[in-house]
This record gives structure tokens, C-alpha cells and sequence, in this order.
């Protein structure tokens, strides 16, 4: 008889991570998956099974994961304002089927260039459901963006004059960076008088009433200040920042707002000990500062509160499967698989943490410590250091936790390494969602001209 054990309980936002067999604490969020007699299942579906029949390196996402997700930060913040809106982040993950079953539950997009528009379109995401918010944009980004009919967010204002060469856009936004961001990680704040991104208030009230000159009806309000933060506070502050640049603009214009973007950032626990963050509380403090600057500031019109949730979606929704290949003891041990940097780049570029099981011995004891690194020719490509885990052997398979973001997404042919396959599990069944490139795929596309042969 097979004995399942539940490996995580579902969210809480008080309590202490509870531990497995092997005395390992975990997160304690990750409902869908399960220990069957040792084995990691991902929502029913043996990741043995998963393995055999699509191959690793391989990401396996929950497609029930993912509409819970959205289903508790969108009704966290529809609860308390009717005007409102979810976007998602399509940076985040951009398979098609992710972004399909994002469509179904109700989610517009945020989209950060033309091939994200693109595929968002080919899933049946309406145009005045898609913001796109480029940066640095060419003159062919923004006269796609225009014929498209997404919502165009600028960010900087002499952008605005390139666009007016291809047309008036009927909406459109600015960014605005407020000052101030947060972020897991440095490398992820995104805000700040060193961040690349939008524009300070002085610059975007003179793109405002270029704006307005040019007759463009519809006026939104965007900022993105940081990524994957946990801290309550946070959210009520950076929401009377931006309400506050937004009201003032407004009133030296006069003109009515149709929308104000808060951007994403919401975070997911990757480490040990970290607790969710606790939306309900979030979303009341956000829609509290939100309906105050509305309230003390006449003419600004009922604009729509809008979100750009990406990680908080996905992150935790999908694992990244990977076989272990080599066992190294030297002074250190190095536990060798067939996913690196090239798989999952965030260790490697921001020294992210993520949690790693041995999916086909999570109840054996974890004896030693190891770093887990990929087969990519560089001293960075760790997927995770001196981590505790059982004695691996060739052929065992690891699965890399929070992978469900900035996985696919950023990972790359690097080393001439095929992209790995995607599959989604529903309702118990594993659909593969993106093929796994071959050798020959490396090679196609590439004509060699015969001077050079």
C-alpha cells in the first residue's frame, strides 16, 4: 500500500515550518506536492513518471497552484475596491498555456516588450487588456506597441514625441520611479536614483501635459519599485508615494485619472523560516491609502487600482526537475545534474536562494553537505551551496523549488545547451506545454554562407 504523506500544509501566516522525516525544516507553502513513499509527487503525478516520460532538466508548474494564486490576491484587493484591476506580469513565465489559464480566471497583462504582446494576443487577451511597458523602447517597439492597441507606458517623456510620429494613442501612462524600492535582492530593486526605470515627478509633469496637449483621453499612472518583498509596510508606503506624485499631477493639470498602477513585487518565501506575506492585510492597507489621497483630492476623477502580480502567481507553482549526473568528493562535495545556470539562472545572477529536495529520497537521511551545481563551464553555475542532502547517486532526481518564475524565462542556450521542456499538471494529469529542443534545433536557422564553407 502506498502511504502519501502531505510534505508542506497549505498557507498560514503564523506558525513554525514543520519538519520531514529527515529532520529537515521547509517552507511549509507548497500544497501540491507530496511524499509518496519517499517520492516527491507534483499534484498526484509521480515525479518518477515525470522524469521518464519528458526528460530533464524539466519544469513542472501546478495548474492549480497557479489559479489559487491569483484567486487570493485578486479577491484580497476586490474585496475592498470594485475599480480594479490585475495584470500579469508575463516576464515572469511566458508559456502559453500559463498565460491562457491566467486569461480564464479573469487577469489582464503586463507585457514588457513586443513578443510578450505577441503571445499574449495569441491566447485571446484583448488590447485594452494589455499594458505594455517597454523601456528604452526603439521607434519599431513603439509604433508595434501603437498598431497593437495595447495601453503604451512610457518611460521617460521625449519618448512620447516618438510615438506621436506613428499616431495618438487613445490611453496612455507614464513611469514613474518614486524614490524609493525594495527587493530581495539588490539586483531586483528597481527604484531609486540608481534603477534605469521611469521618471521623477518634475520630468512626468511636464510628459503629462504634453500629454494632454497632444489630446490623448485616457491618463494612467504606473510605477514598479522592487521585486519579491515580504514587508507589510512596504506596500501601505509606496502606495502613498505614488498616490501622492499622481494626485499632484492631477491637480496642476486638471485633468481626471483613468488608472494608477502600483506595479508588482509581492513577494513568495524561498528560505527556511520565512513566512507568506499576508495579502488580506496587504491589500487592506494598500486600498486604505489608496481611497484616502482619492478622497482628499477633488477632480482626480475614480481611476482604477491596478496590480501587477508576476512572482506571486507563479514562483511557487512550479518546480524545476532535475537527475543527478556525477557525484564529486573533493574538498568539497559537489553534486553534479543536468540543470544549471543555463536552466535556472537566479543563483548565478542574484545569489537567490532556492530549496532543494532529493525527490526520489525525501524520507533518507540527509548525512552530508554538498553543493549542487550544473554541467555549465563556470565557477557560478550553483544551483544551491553546502546543502544537506541525502547520499546521491547517479540517476537520482533533485527538485529545485520556486521555480515557477524567471526560470524558463531567463534561462538560455548557453554552452550550446538545448532549452529544457515545460509540461503543466491538471487535475491530475501532465500535459507537456513546450517541446524540449534538440541538438538539431542548435544548428537550425543558421545558414552558412559558402564563402565561408
Amino acid at each position: 500500500m502506498v502511504r502519501t504523506t502531505r510534505l508542506y500544509p497549505r498557507p498560514k501566516l503564523t506558525g513554525t515550518p514543520r519538519k520531514t522525516d529527515g529532520g529537515i525544516p521547509l517552507a511549509g507553502i507548497y500544497d501540491y506536492l507530496e511524499d509518496k513513499d519517499g517520492i516527491l509527487t507534483v499534484d498526484g503525478v509521480s515525479s518518477v513518471e515525470l522524469a521518464s516520460r519528458f526528460g530533464t532538466p524539466l519544469y513542472v508548474y501546478s495548474a492549480r497552484r497557479i489559479r489559487d494564486n491569483y484567486r487570493r490576491i485578486h479577491d484580497a484587493f476586490a474585496a475592498r475596491r470594485e475599480n480594479f484591476r490585475a495584470n500579469y506580469a508575463v516576464k515572469a513565465n511566458n508559456n502559453l498555456s500559463v498565460l491562457d489559464l491566467l486569461r480564464q480566471e479573469g487577469a489582464g497583462a503586463d507585457c514588457a516588450g513586443p513578443g510578450e504582446i505577441r503571445m499574449a494576443r495569441s491566447v485571446g487577451f484583448p488590447p485594452d487588456r494589455i499594458l505594455y511597458s517597454g523601456n528604452y523602447n526603439s521607434d519599431e517597439e513603439l509604433r508595434y506597441g501603437l498598431e497593437s492597441g495595447a495601453v503604451i507606458n512610457l518611460d521617460d517623456g521625449p519618448l512620447l514625441e516618438r510615438l506621436l510620429k506613428f499616431g495618438t494613442p487613445e490611453a496612455l501612462c507614464f513611469r514613474i520611479n518614486p524614490g524609493f524600492g525594495k527587493g530581495a535582492y539588490p539586483g531586483v530593486v528597481t527604484a531609486g536614483p540608481d534603477a534605469k526605470f521611469g521618471m521623477r515627478e518634475r520630468e512626468a509633469l511636464k510628459a503629462y501635459r504634453r500629454a494632454k496637449e497632444a489630446g490623448i483621453e485616457r491618463l494612467g499612472v504606473h510605477m514598479m519599485a522592487g521585486s519579491n518583498v515580504l514587508e507589510t509596510p512596504y506596500w501601505a508606503a509606496i502606495t502613498d508615494r505614488l498616490t501622492g506624485i499622481a494626485a499632484r499631477i492631477a491637480k496642476a493639470l486638471r485633468i481626471e485619472l483613468d488608472f494608477i498602477d502600483l506595479g508588482g513585487g509581492f513577494g513568495v518565501p524561498s528560505k527556511i523560516g520565512e513566512t507568506p506575506l499576508p495579502i488580506q492585510d496587504v491589500a487592506k492597507k494598500v486600498v486604505d491609502a489608496y481611497e484616502r489621497r482619492l478622497a482628499s483630492t477633488p477632480g482626480i476623477g475614480d481611476p482604477t487600482l491596478m496590480i501587477e502580480p508576476g512572482r506571486y502567481l507563479v514562483s511557487d507553482a512550479g518546480i524545476l526537475l532535475a537527475s543527478v549526473t556525477h557525484v564529486k568528493t573533493s574538498a568539497k562535495r559537489f553534486v553534479g545534474c543536468d540543470a544549471g545556470m543555463n536552466t535556472l539562472l537566479r543563483p548565478a545572477l542574484y545569489g537567490a536562494y532556492h530549496e532543494i529536495l532529493p525527490a526520489t529520497k525525501l524520507r533518507a537521511r540527509r548525512s552530508v553537505r554538498a553543493n549542487v551545481t550544473g554541467p555549465i563551464c563556470e565557477n557560478t553555475d550553483m544551483l544551491g551551496k553546502d546543502r544537506r542532502l541525502p547520499r546521491l547517486e547517479v540517476g537520482d532526481l533533485l527538485a529545485v523549488l520556486n521555480a515557477g518564475a524567471y526560470g524558463y524565462a531567463m534561462a538560455s542556450r548557453f554552452n550550446s545547451r538545448p532549452m529544457p521542456a515545460e509540461v503543466l499538471v491538471v487535475d491530475g494529469e501532465a500535459h507537456l506545454v513546450r517541446e524540449r529542443e534538440t541538438l538539431d534545433d542548435l544548428v537550425r536557422g543558421e545558414p552558412v554562407p559558402s564563402a565561408v564553407a
